[in-house]
């Protein structure tokens, strides 16, 4: 299995990691500053509980939990969330590549699997946002939350089994 990124020259690998490891962490910055007006009793962890709603009733009780200003924080963190799905793909997957670059067999073979799988990642975002956005808009109906909590699930589980395959590079010697 060949990595995504491979055909990146080896020295350019790392400023580009860099990079878009700090647009990544600046974009992420952006995003908390509209979280505090997204977190209501039916909304405790904000736009993530509104991800993982996966049922009309609850999805729709966060939307009626926000306000008009938070509903455009909402609607804003959506529409900006498709620059930040690049950014953390790229990240993410250049991080991977770094990790594995000396490595062989088995860690290898799963930290190119899981480049491919940051950017699976952000397509399942992407299908994500759309069915949170359809409902921001029209108010929650099946199958909009079914589609997002599907599809934040997939997305949570990729990132995250990258991220702990990126930093557990050090566990495998080659």
């Amino acid at each position: 299995m060949q990595h995504p990124l491979e055909f990146i020259p080896q020295y350019v690998r790392k400023p580009m990691f860099y990079t878009f490891f700090a647009l990544t962490v600046l974009i992420f910055g952006v995003f908390s500053t509209a979280e505090p007006f997204l977190r209501t009793p039916a909304a405790p962890s904000g736009i993530v509980s509104f991800e993982l709603a996966r049922d009309v009733n609850t999805a729709q009780s966060m939307i009626d939990s926000w306000d008009a200003n938070a509903r455009l924080y909402a609607a804003f963190g959506l529409g900006f969330d498709y620059l930040f799905m690049p950014t953390y793909a790229l990240a993410l997957s250049l991080g991977l590549l770094l990790a594995s670059s000396n490595k062989t067999g088995f860690y290898h073979t799963f930290a190119a699997w899981m480049g491919w799988g940051a950017f699976a990642a952000a397509l399942f975002d992407a299908v994500e946002n759309y069915a949170l956005w359809k409902e921001l808009i029209n108010g929650a109906a099946s199958p909009y939350p079914q589609i997002a909590a599907f599809c934040a699930t997939i997305k949570f589980t990729l990132l995250i089994v990258g991220l702990v395959t990126a930093l557990s590079s050090r566990l495998f010697r080659n």
